[in-house]
């Protein structure tokens, strides 16, 4: 069992039929809670509703909610998300709302330095004060891992270079870093050529990048592992890369081969992607049922 952090924006998905709660670190802090860890979120909400209904959630999953802030003039995040035919989302993220406000505190800095592993995303570096705060975190961190979330128009190239440059573990989409490799001048349409160029200049020693149904690929110890994906009939893509990321890193933290942790994050992620959700209760024995019918 690992003592982990999860730093950023929790949130209501609104799709146009229903709302379900969300949020990537909230999403991977709920995955990583299930796989057995002790697992605290770094948040802030509204001090309205929809935050109260979130905080109530996140403790009835068993996340620790000491460091879940109020903000008393903005209001709790939301996002309007609407699927294609093939479940794929698209996001148009609310701004300014209560998760941009994030502040530096005692018990936070506790929490992080105290902290097997660090898990940030790039969307909270938005604006100025949720960045600022994230550096301060960063800086007493042991592990610091990255999750790229590109959302126009909000991050800049030399924003994500930065946190790019700190993290020790960086999980991106293969549409993701083709176009910040494209940002710094390198163009290649191979991905593992790729991965070595943004490990290189950024000095990360481990890079996953996410192919959708194709799998994925990690750069670990400067060795390559690959999976090819698993079939699933998709009900929507909202929180699968959460979830692969979770379990990735849930794996690696407790010592598995770096291959098996792949694998099992590739299975969990296709799982997820053919439920409703971002968060899918799934047992890990069902992960491993399906990845050996697969």
């Amino acid at each position: 069992m690992k003592n982990i952090v999860c730093f950023g924006e929790v949130l209501w998905d609104v799709f146009p039929t229903h709302k379900k709660i969300g949020g990537a670190p909230l999403n991977v802090a709920l995955r990583l809670q299930s796989l057995d860890n002790n697992v605290s979120i770094i948040t802030r909400i509204g001090a309205d509703t929809k935050g109260t209904e979130i905080a109530n959630f996140i403790k009835d999953h068993g996340v620790n909610t000491e460091n879940i802030q109020i903000d008393d003039i903005l209001e709790t995040g939301a996002v309007d998300v609407i699927l294609d035919k093939t479940g794929s989302a698209t996001y148009t993220i609310n701004h300014n709302r209560a998760w941009d406000n994030l502040q530096v505190t005692d018990t936070a800095l506790q929490a992080t330095k105290q902290a097997d592993a660090f898990i940030f995303g790039s969307l909270v570096a938005r604006d100025h004060t949720s960045r600022t705060t994230l550096f301060n975190l960063l800086e007493v961190a042991n592990y610091k891992i990255l999750d790229i979330n590109l959302r126009a128009p909000h991050y800049t190239n030399a924003v994500l270079k930065e946190l790019m440059t700190v993290a020790d573990f960086i999980k991106f989409n293969d549409d993701e870093i083709f176009e910040i490799a494209d940002s710094m001048h390198f163009k290649s349409e191979h991905l593992e050529e790729t991965i070595r160029f943004i490990a290189k200049q950024t000095g990360t020693a481990s890079i996953c990048v996410t192919k959708g149904s194709h799998g994925a690929v990690l750069y670990y110890n400067e060795t390559f592992y690959h999976n090819k994906g698993y079939h699933v009939k998709v009900a929507d893509t909202v929180g699968a890369g959460d979830s692969f990321l979770a379990a990735i890193i849930n794996k690696l933290l407790k010592k598995n081969s770096p291959q098996d942790a792949l694998d099992f994050a590739c299975a969990m992620g296709a799982l997820v992607a053919s439920s409703e959700g971002a968060n899918p209760k799934i047992e890990t024995e069902t992960v491993h049922q399906f990845m050996e019918q697969s």
